[in-house]
């Protein structure tokens, strides 16, 4: 089945138009920003995010009734040239990269200086476990690859033409405005152009990475912070490319516990006994590549003096509140139990 051309959707799709699935897209630009990343179209509703697979996972924010497999339009400039330039304009504090035309040879010249000046990390590549069942539909995990899954004996076992995976080892760069991948020389100046890259190694698919095994697992720890509003506590627990789907967070009324999966098998496992009560329904988190970002949702407005429950009488607690004058501050003692 085609694929459709979408920025945002590439879901696969009847060419017969009788899906009832509708198709869910970006109609604006991607934006790259000071290593953050976000969509022109949505960048208020969908805050920019770090990781470029999280970016990639940013959902559509514009709807349509058929999916299309058309070429996306590109930009009508002069036909002089075939190659383009980087112009930038100013939006706020956000920079905005559009195209215009320039001499081939300079545009060549500028991807060679990027391609030169990266130095290339060791990549430690993942492995896929063939113990672990895959969904009908999941798309391979490598970069660049996007080949969905059938089923074991098409994409997983033996050596079929379905089982060779084309792909990208190394995580993309963007710098100026050029784009590409770390483990390949190519640089293009397009977004669109740069999901076309194709992958430079050749492999077997990864669908579901092997997990740690039994007895191998490293315990460790990872900082927490926290800060509060009249009704809700943010908790940030500095997990970096934490699992998501293998690590959980639970929410109780007095208690939050999580059991975070993370690179080179590590694990941070913690029950915290909370301050003061929570409403686990209304309490929510999300995982991003740097961090675990807990919502707390408070049961009553009382000041969170810390979040953990101390275990020893701490003694009275004196918080301030006062009223701003004119060389100082006036205010009067408040104890909190």
């Amino acid at each position: 089945m085609p694929r459709c051309t979408r920025k945002g959707c590439g879901r696969e799709f009847s060419e017969s138009g009788d899906s009832s699935e509708s198709c869910t897209f970006h109609p604006g630009a991607p934006v790259f920003h000071e290593g953050l990343k976000s969509w022109s179209c949505c960048s208020e509703v969908y805050k920019p995010v770090l990781e470029f697979d999280e970016f990639m996972k940013i959902p559509g924010c514009t709807q349509t009734e058929r999916h299309t497999d058309e070429a996306p339009r590109a930009v009508e400039v002069p036909k002089t040239s075939s190659s383009t330039n980087i112009t930038m304009t100013e939006s706020g504090s956000t920079e905005v990269y559009s195209s215009n035309d320039v001499p081939k040879a300079s545009a060549q010249r500028m991807e060679e200086a990027v391609a030169t000046a990266v130095v290339r990390p060791t990549v430690i590549e993942e492995e896929d476990d063939l113990n672990i069942p895959v969904s009908v539909g999941s798309a391979c995990k490598h970069k660049g690859c996007g080949v969905t899954f059938v089923s074991d004996e098409a994409n997983r076992k033996g050596n079929g033409e379905g089982t060779i995976c084309t792909y990208h080892p190394s995580p993309p760069i963007f710098r100026e405005g050029s784009k590409g991948y770390l483990c390949c020389k190519r640089r293009v100046l397009e977004f669109d152009e740069f999901l076309k890259i194709e992958g430079c190694k050749t492999g077997r698919h990864l669908f579901a990475p092997k997990g740690v095994k039994t007895g191998t697992e490293q315990m460790t720890t990872c900082r927490i912070d926290h800060y509060q509003t009249v009704d809700r506590v943010h908790v940030s627990i500095f997990a970096k490319q934490a699992d998501k789907e293998r690590s959980q967070v639970t929410f109780e009324e007095t208690q939050i516990s999580f059991d975070l999966y993370l690179p080179g098998a590590k694990r941070f496992t913690k029950t915290v006994d909370l301050f003061g009560p929570i409403d686990p329904g209304k309490s929510t988190f999300t995982f991003f590549g740097t961090k675990v970002e807990l919502n707390l949702k408070k049961q009553d407005t009382r000041s969170w003096t810390i979040l953990e429950r101390a275990t020893q009488d701490l003694g009275n607690i004196s918080l301030t509140f006062g009223v701003g004058g004119r060389t100082g501050t006036i205010g009067a003692k408040e104890i909190v139990r």
